[in-house]
C-alpha cells in the first residue's frame, strides 16, 4: 500500500461508499463535514453511490442524512435501488431449493443457529412483501430489528436477495470458515459485522457485482471509481475499483484489500479523501 499523502490520483468519476462503519458515525449519522463533501462531488457532476449490505427499507435515514437520494447498491449487491423514485430497478436472489439446501447445511455445520430472509419488493416500502422472516430461534444482531417471526420453513418458501445465519458467541469469521467449503460456488457468502452473522447471496452476488452494474449504466470504467468500506463484504467493491479505500476502523481484510487507509468512520475519512477534490 502507498503512502497516502503523496497519493496523486485523477478526479474519481464515481464515488461508491458503505454505509455503516465507513460514511455514518457511531451514532450513525452524517456528520456536516461528509454532507458538505457529498454534495460538492454532487454539485461537481459526479455519481455518488451507496453500496451497502442494507435491505431498501433501511435507506431513508441516510437519504436524510446527506440531504441527496442516490442510487444504492443493497443487499451487498443484489439490488439496485433508486432511492429518489423508491423503485427497486434490479435483484438477483437465491431460489428455494437453495435457499432449503444451505438451510440444511448450516443447521448440521453450525448446531443451535438461527435463520432468516431478506426478500424485496418493488419499493423500500411493498407492503405486499414480508421483507425480512426470521425462524423462531434467530437472535438479532443488532437493534430495532423490523421482522416477521415465523416458522422455519416459511423463512425458505420464497425467494430471497439473502440468507442471514446467526450463531451467538460464535465469530463470523469462524462461521464463513465453516460454510464456505461446503457451500462451494453454489452461493456467495460474506459478513459485515463480527458478531456471529453471516449473509448468503446468490453465486457471484457482491458490492462489486452490484456496482458494476451501475457503472454500466452510467457509463462509468472501472478504473474511475473510488471505493469506501470496512467489513469483508466490502473487499470485493475494494478490489473492484480504481481506488479502494479502508477505514482505518477496518477489518483486517479490508484494511489488506485497499490501496489506501483513511481515518476511522468517526473522524470523517470519507470527507478527508473527498476533500481532495471537493473541498
Amino acid at each position: 500500500m502507498e503512502e497516502v499523502t503523496r497519493l496523486h490520483l485523477p478526479k474519481p468519476k464515481m464515488v461508491a461508499t458503505d454505509v455503516d462503519g465507513t460514511l455514518i458515525d457511531h451514532d450513525e449519522r452524517v456528520t456536516a463535514r461528509t454532507k458538505a463533501a457529498v454534495a460538492a462531488l454532487i454539485a461537481d457532476g459526479v455519481p455518488f453511490v451507496l453500496a451497502t449490505g442494507r435491505p431498501p427499507r433501511w435507506i431513508e435515514p441516510v437519504v436524510d442524512g446527506l440531504g441527496f437520494a442516490p442510487l444504492c447498491v443493497c443487499g451487498n449487491g443484489a439490488v439496485i435501488y433508486d432511492s429518489a423514485a423508491d423503485k427497486v430497478l434490479a435483484g438477483r436472489t437465491l431460489d428455494v431449493d437453495t435457499l432449503s439446501w444451505i438451510a440444511d447445511l448450516a443447521e448440521r455445520a453450525l448446531p443451535g443457529c438461527g435463520l432468516a430472509a431478506e426478500r424485496v419488493g418493488a419499493s423500500a416500502h411493498d407492503a405486499a412483501t414480508p421483507q425480512f422472516v426470521s425462524s423462531p430461534e434467530y437472535e438479532h444482531a443488532w437493534l430495532n430489528p423490523d421482522d416477521t417471526a415465523v416458522a422455519r420453513h416459511e423463512v425458505i418458501d420464497a425467494p430471497a436477495i439473502k440468507m442471514l445465519i446467526r450463531l451467538r458467541g460464535v465469530l463470523s469469521g469462524d462461521m464463513r470458515a465453516v460454510l464456505a467449503p461446503l457451500i462451494g460456488d453454489r452461493a456467495d457468502i460474506t459478513y459485515s459485522t463480527d458478531h456471529g452473522l453471516i449473509e448468503v447471496s446468490a453465486p457471484g452476488v457482491t458490492k462489486a457485482s452490484g456496482l458494476a452494474t451501475v457503472a454500466q449504466r452510467l457509463g462509468v470504467q472501472h478504473s474511475a471509481i473510488i471505493a469506501f468500506g470496512d467489513m469483508p463484504n466490502d473487499v470485493p467493491m475494494l478490489e473492484m475499483a480504481g481506488h479502494g479505500v479502508a477505514m482505518a476502523n477496518a477489518h483486517p481484510e479490508a484494511l489488506a484489500a485497499a490501496d489506501e487507509v483513511t481515518a476511522t468512520n468517526a473522524e470523517d475519512g470519507v470527507a478527508q479523501v473527498l476533500e481532495r477534490w471537493w473541498d
